[in-house]
């Protein structure tokens, strides 16, 4: 487990208009708040995968075929992705305009309620806890997607919030470790996920109606005290001294214009570019994990008949070697730069998803490991390095904006589409297509990758950047 280097704590002073007593925050409290946070939003995001793979085709979609129930359920899955865009602007401009930690307050609230009543969600055709019996009809698949939408919304505007507040805090030269540890939160989340499901597996029975009925709701229920968790930790955490700088400044700005700046307009005004070739460069990181945890869950039950227990056990092995390649990534992008480490991950991730399903499809349980660790590690070497170079891409001012409207529009590239496509791709002319699929999208990521300018050299202080940016990250 990486911890945090033994350097005297770095303490920046309290907000404006707070006590003369109150403690300063340090870069440890910062890192565990970030941490926590994005590991509870994403276990939220990753238990519905996981149940999406495993019971919503049943529970949501009994009338279905097979086949057509799969892509339904992940229909339900991709509307998070649309749903995080929409997430990114509105909380970006709030994140712009009145702070970081107060945005990410909103964003686990949001995402907690949402998950919880999806676990208190009566079926198609069955009840809860004994209300509504005979299920609810249309209706449930409807409220699902509504949920699942608001889930979308709430990460839409939670990883950048985070990342920021770990980048924006951290001392030069150490960005890359610092940003890692929100990037460590999917790692932490996958391997809860997993366990919650593999414990109500195991407690309940794989095949049991006592599954099928209630006890797939219990980890979106636990998610309620995860989220009092989080809370209790993000409010003890002061707000970045970067963004008090970037208020002061638009302070001043604000007494020569005519009105108030837009943070969103101002990201798509003065750094469209980035917006684009960063989704471009991170689509198949996200290509690569959302098929390596909720699509391959479901590949390995359905079409490689292995027992749900085995999938999930393989799922938090698979956690655990994605978390390390995160760490190590991240902390090498400190060295070589953002750029060249992401745009490892791209190339070897051309010829690794083409072999993918050829290696799958020698059947047995250590094929599958091998192809889940294989592509959660590749994954992994990407993902490390985004948390501070999504960032440093933006100015201060729109910096939770562009960074999360970048983020996010690489979730639809490569997280809402690949699983959609990919069933029927199985089902139709062959699973090594669901291969082609993704290299083209790691081709794509490499030239976008190439077209970014190294970042990790960046100076991130509000007062150091211009007032009208005047070139381009971009190259």
């Amino acid at each position: 487990m990486t911890t945090i280097p033994a350097d005297p704590p770095r303490a920046v002073p309290p907000e404006p208009h707070s006590s003369p007593d109150a403690k300063p925050t340090s870069l440890r409290r910062v890192a565990a708040a970030s941490s926590i946070g994005t590991t509870i939003e994403f276990y939220d995001f990753f238990i519905y995968g996981t149940a999406a793979a495993l019971v919503f085709p049943t529970v949501f979609f009994p009338a279905a075929d097979e086949v057509t129930g799969t892509i339904a359920s992940f229909a339900t899955f991709a509307v998070a992705f649309f749903a995080r865009p929409v997430g990114a602007m509105l909380f970006g401009h709030f994140g712009d305009r009145i702070g970081r930690k107060r945005t990410l307050v909103w964003t686990l609230l949001i995402m907690g309620i949402a998950t919880v009543a999806i676990g208190l969600l009566p079926g198609y055709e069955s009840g809860v806890f004994g209300i509504a019996e005979s299920g609810i009809g249309i209706a449930a698949p409807i409220a699902l997607v509504v949920l699942r939408f608001l889930q979308g919304f709430a990460v839409g505007g939670e990883w950048a919030g985070a990342t920021l507040l770990t980048a924006e805090y951290a001392p030069p030269g150490k960005r890359g470790l610092y940003a890692m540890f929100p990037q460590l939160g999917p790692a932490f989340a996958f391997f809860l996920s997993s366990l919650t499901f593999l414990i109500a597996t195991l407690t309940l029975g794989e095949t049991s109606s006592a599954f099928l009925d209630y006890g797939w709701r219990i980890p979106f229920i636990l998610s309620f005290a995860l989220v009092a968790v989080g809370l209790w930790v993000r409010l003890a955490v002061a707000e970045t001294p970067v963004f008090r700088e970037a208020q002061r400044r638009k302070a001043l700005e604000a007494e020569k214009s005519d009105g108030p700046a837009l943070p969103f307009m101002d990201a798509f005004r003065y750094q469209w570019k980035e917006i684009l070739i960063a989704g471009g460069a991170l689509a198949s990181l996200f290509s690569l994990f959302y098929m390596g945890t909720a699509f391959l869950t479901n590949y390995g039950t359905k079409s490689l008949d292995l027992s749900r227990t085995f999938v999930l056990g393989a799922g938090m092995i698979a956690a655990i070697v994605f978390g390390l390649s995160t760490a190590a990534s991240a902390m090498w992008s400190d060295r070589v730069g953002r750029r060249r480490v992401i745009l490892t991950s791209c190339v070897i991730a051309i010829p690794w998803t083409l072999v993918l399903f050829p290696i799958l499809e020698i059947g047995g349980g250590f094929a599958f490991v091998v192809g889940l660790i294989g592509t959660l590690l590749i994954f992994g070497i990407a993902y490390g390095p985004a948390g501070a170079l999504l960032p440093e891409l933006f100015e201060a001012r729109y910096r939770y904006t562009g960074a999360g409207m970048g983020y996010n529009l690489a979730g639809i590239f490569g997280g809402a589409i690949p699983p959609l496509i990919a069933a029927p791709l199985i089902a139709g002319p062959g699973a090594i297509w669901v291969g082609v699929m993704l290299a083209g999208l790691s081709a794509v990521s490499v030239v976008c990758t190439i077209l970014i300018v190294e970042t990790k050299d960046k100076a991130m202080r509000a007062e150091a950047e211009p007032a009208e940016p005047e070139h381009s990250l971009v190259g």
